[in-house]
């Protein structure tokens, strides 16, 4: 029997070398006793083995050859040698009948393999290396029992043997795996004090997560009382906030923009561009690009149909000075351009008066400047408005008003709070002679600027020419 898939040459040496053995029966076998190629007639020491087919050598060998020859197998295999046993004794049969056992190593053509020849050979055919003495005349027939015992005595050794030289082997691979064992058991408790290493780190690992769960709780705590803060500042605040992204888009606004855009909380979100303005002039989205590209700030005076707005535009900057989009704000200041408008009205109707009036009075500050001054003071002293107005008053004309009297009752007015009508000083002066003059002066204090003011009537009954 021969493998369909084994090599041709191979199967072609096996059979000659079988056919040239001195054996009547052999069988070649593989390193998994696996029966390959049988010579000859093998049915006294093989036979089928009962249940499921298989070529296992041993487990078709008949009863008592099972051993002997599953040790000689081994043998053969562990050491690559040939072995030999005599003396086989195989019962099961009518007649029982001993023989000799070989077993020897066949390597393949390359080297790579290793097959094993198991020949049986019968005791009339063995070739004994030294030829027995013959036996003397007259030998009686009980000597044939003690032969045969003698000759199971020798195959009992040779199987002792075998069975000694396994279990130093076995002996030797159990100490062998001892030391294994031993290393692996090392390994082991190298791996257990690794593991105890890690244990501990990933325990300090999680006293780490542990402090910084805390700290993460505690900020985000933080974070969240913050946002409440911003929450009601926004809600709060008298200036309207419109938060835009790089892109012009909505990102969050305050209620008082509503005031300037038409915003709804759905317009978070959306673009700017898309959001319909009350401003009577246009809406701010080409200047806030204008912001987001050159970083220059905008501001503008704006007003829808009900008021005024101071419009500012300016980066929005991240805590990392990152530009992040531009922030749209919007302060009311109706009242300050109604009080803009109320000033100038009254400052109209303040002129229109001192242009009216035929009076000589000048209006001076605390340092005593000339604010302004009728047009009849103009006239009568031969002045203009432009070579007067911010100088001292006690300088003008070469310091025709530097009088030691007019001074003194001046600089009494403000920080006394008085005032003071028909005062009569006279005045001799080298530079304008001498005179009289009656003067009135009224302390005036501006609501806005908390500016104090004098307002001084001046009647002179000298003939300035």
């Amino acid at each position: 029997m021969v493998p369909k898939d084994r090599d041709t040459n191979f199967a072609e040496l096996t059979r000659r070398k079988l056919l040239n053995s001195y054996a009547p029966a052999s069988v070649l076998v593989d390193q998994n006793g696996h029966i390959l190629y049988v010579h000859g007639e093998t049915g006294r020491y093989l036979r089928p083995a009962p249940g499921q087919a298989t070529l296992d050598i041993v487990e078709m060998a008949r009863d008592g050859l099972q051993p002997v020859l599953r040790i000689a197998l081994q043998n053969a295999i562990d050491r690559a040698i040939s072995t030999t046993v005599q003396g086989v004794l195989i019962d099961g049969s009518a007649v029982s009948h001993d023989f000799s056992l070989a077993v020897d190593p066949c390597p393949d053509s390359d080297g790579e393999n290793c097959y094993f020849l198991v020949s049986f050979r019968d005791p009339e055919l063995v070739v004994e290396p030294k030829p027995r003495r013959a036996l003397k005349r007259g030998t009686s027939a009980a000597s044939k029992p003690i032969e045969a015992l003698e000759r199971e005595l020798d195959s009992a050794k040779a199987h002792l043997q075998i069975v000694l030289e396994r279990h130093q082997m076995a002996s030797e691979e159990l100490k062998s795996s001892n030391e294994e064992l031993q290393s692996l058991n090392e390994e082991l408790q190298s791996s257990n004090e690794e593991m105890e290493t890690s244990k501990e780190e990933m325990q300090s690992i999680n006293e780490e997560l542990v402090t910084v769960n805390s700290e993460l709780h505690a900020k985000i705590e933080m974070l969240s009382s913050i946002q409440n803060d911003m929450k009601n500042f926004l809600d709060n605040v008298t200036t309207g906030a419109i938060f835009l992204d790089p892109s012009l888009t909505i990102r969050r606004y305050t209620r008082e923009a509503s005031k300037v855009y038409r915003l709804v909380p759905t317009d978070v979100g959306r673009k700017l561009m898309d959001i319909k303005s009350d401003l009577l002039e246009g809406d701010l989205t080409g200047p806030a690009q204008n912001v987001l590209d050159s970083l220059a700030p905008f501001e503008q005076e704006v007003r829808t149909a009900s008021a005024f707005f101071l419009a500012r535009i300016q980066p929005y900057r991240t805590l990392d000075n990152v530009i992040d989009g531009v922030v749209l704000t919007f302060t009311d200041i109706t009242r300050r351009i109604e009080a803009e408008a109320a000033g100038r009205e009254a400052r109209i109707l303040a002129e229109g008066i001192i242009e009216t009036v035929r009076e000589l009075f000048v209006v001076l500050d605390g340092d005593m400047h000339i604010v302004t001054a009728s047009k009849l003071f103009y006239q009568h002293f031969q002045l203009t408005p432009m070579a007067v107005v911010g100088k001292s008053f006690f300088e003008i004309q070469g310091g025709r008003w530097n009088i030691s009297a007019l001074k003194e009752v001046l600089e009494t007015v403000l920080p006394r709070d008085q005032s003071f009508d028909g005062l009569s000083v006279s005045y001799n002066s080298p530079a304008i002679g001498s005179g009289k003059l009656t003067l009135n002066a009224r302390r005036i204090l501006q609501p806005a600027s908390r500016k104090q003011l004098i307002l001084l009537a001046i009647e002179d009954a000298r003939d300035p020419t």
